[in-house]
């Protein structure tokens, strides 16, 4: 790098909002969360997770458990490269996907570098993928798992890609484009989404526990069928559907549900108001 060149690093914007801001407070939230998953490591090869993203109080406990089959792969010494993690735009609408550029991300954990050559080579699959920071900014479908997988994988790089329309073609060639990468490097994707959001509680937990069915059986036609702007099944269907075909031409048959969590669960208070879903879920395949 040129001396006069500045390093660009990207900060968080949901410190204090969506998790802690203090670093220690952060660090044993989320290493608790992690240590009280009881999901068991699975067998093979670990493509993918799905988490959710809404606030730590409320869904960390349930990534915890994505996050706990990542952590349990590294300290068995099968550790990524880099974790490509994929969200979507909550504030409006944008043609592709964007990926973070830069040189970092910081949270209050610090910094981790972010993949530019894995930006670069997803980029060059598809122009409907390009280096774009804008969507970032305030977003936190994927910011939210960036502190998880510094502490689940503390050695590896980043890819942070918001997808921004509902166009199959966008899933098709981001999926296509990661595996084309995981040929030239050990990743982990995870997609972030919640999933639905309603204040009947019964109804949450029905549709929930469908729409968590045809994402272990990676039926991506059903499940996309299934969500509508007024029935967002998945509050971030894009990145399932993305990982589904991803995982699916990987070789993988079927996820493994790892846990389920409503908020009306842990807050009963909030059943009648507003109770959202939360799912875990792991795609793995068997080692050559």
């Amino acid at each position: 790098m040129n001396s006069k060149e500045k390093r660009v690093v990207r900060k968080t914007y949901g410190d204090g909002k969506w998790f802690p801001t203090d670093r220690r407070q952060l660090f044993e939230q989320v290493s608790a969360s992690i240590k009280a998953a009881e999901a068991k490591p699975g067998k093979g090869s670990l493509l993918g997770l799905i988490s959710p993203h809404a606030g730590y109080v409320y869904s960390g406990k349930v990534a915890g458990y994505s996050f706990k089959v990542l952590k349990d792969r590294v300290d068995a010494g099968d550790a990524p490269e880099t974790v490509v993690v994929i969200g979507f735009s909550h504030r409006g609408p944008f043609a592709g996907v964007a990926l973070m550029d830069g040189d970092a991300i910081s949270t209050p954990l610090g910094e981790t570098a972010l993949d530019k050559e894995a930006n670069e080579f997803l980029a060059s699959k598809s122009d409907r993928i390009r280096a774009f920071y804008d969507p970032h900014a305030g977003e936190h479908s994927a910011e939210n798992q960036i502190p998880f997988v510094q502490v689940a994988s503390p050695g590896a790089k980043l890819v942070v890609a918001i997808i921004g329309d509902h166009d199959g073609k966008t899933f098709s060639d981001l999926s296509g484009a990661l595996v084309a990468l995981s040929k030239q490097k050990r990743i982990i994707a995870v997609a972030s989404t919640d999933l639905l959001h309603d204040p009947n509680y019964d109804l949450v937990t029905r549709t929930d526990k469908n729409t968590l069915a045809r994402i272990v059986s990676m039926d991506g036609e059903k499940l996309a069928a299934s969500w509508t702007y007024r029935n967002q099944v998945c509050c971030g269907i894009g990145p399932v559907l993305t990982l589904v075909e991803f995982a699916k031409a990987k070789g993988c048959k079927e996820g493994v549900l790892l846990h389920y969590r409503n908020s009306g669960d842990d807050f009963p208070e909030g059943r009648g108001n507003w109770v959202v879903g939360y799912g875990a879920v792991s795609f793995s395949i068997p080692k050559p």
